[in-house]
């Protein structure tokens, strides 16, 4: 009885131990690697490609980015400038305000590329003139002038310049080129001029 009593106790014991050995392997077994965060912590660097997120003070103000996609900077205003300067004034006959073959020709010249300008600036705009001579009353070629200007207005937008960036003004007999009293200098100041609007 003896005997079956320690063998028991025996028992009882080396399955203590086996447990608590066990129990102290899984107690003690090392933590998991931790290469799973290294390469995620390279792949960053590894891919130079990927594009790199630019600070907010680098990037330009939407308002400021609308501004200038509508307003031409200076190398192209220059060349507006150039353009206006090459278009010849077309003139008029007297006490009329259609456009004569001549005045045709001469709103045509650099039209074309103008219009293209244009177009990318929205907020850019041009001044028609409506000039005349002396003869008449003021209020007379006041009308007249606009309506010279009106005939300008619709040729170019024929060609494609957008109507809203073409702004109509009439000088009457106000603003003459000549100041001679004869037909020579009245053909001159029966005219239409154009010029950038001041902006």
């Amino acid at each position: 009885m003896k005997s079956s009593s320690k063998l028991v106790w025996v028992g009882f014991t080396v399955l203590s131990l086996a447990a608590a050995g066990c129990a102290k392997k899984v107690a003690v077994a090392p933590p998991p690697p931790l290469p799973a965060a290294t390469p995620a912590q390279a792949a960053p660097a590894s891919r130079p490609s990927q594009p790199q997120s630019r600070p907010a003070a680098t990037r330009p103000a939407p308002a400021q980015t609308a501004q200038n996609q509508r307003y031409p900077n200076a190398v192209t205003r220059a060349r507006i400038d150039e353009l206006l300067a090459r278009i010849q004034d077309a003139y008029f006959d007297y006490d009329r305000h259609s456009l004569r073959p001549d005045a045709l020709k001469a709103l045509e010249g650099d039209s074309a590329e103008l219009r293209d300008i244009l177009a990318q600036y929205p907020a850019y705009k041009l001044t028609i003139e409506g000039h005349c001579d002396e003869r008449g009353s003021a209020e007379y070629n006041m009308a007249l002038g606009d309506a010279r200007a009106k005939e300008a207005k619709d040729y170019l937008v024929g060609v494609g310049i957008p109507s809203d960036q073409l702004k109509l003004v009439s000088y009457g007999k106000e603003r003459p080129v000549c100041d001679a009293h004869d037909e020579a200098c009245w053909q001159k100041n029966r005219r239409v001029h154009i010029v950038a609007m001041a902006q």
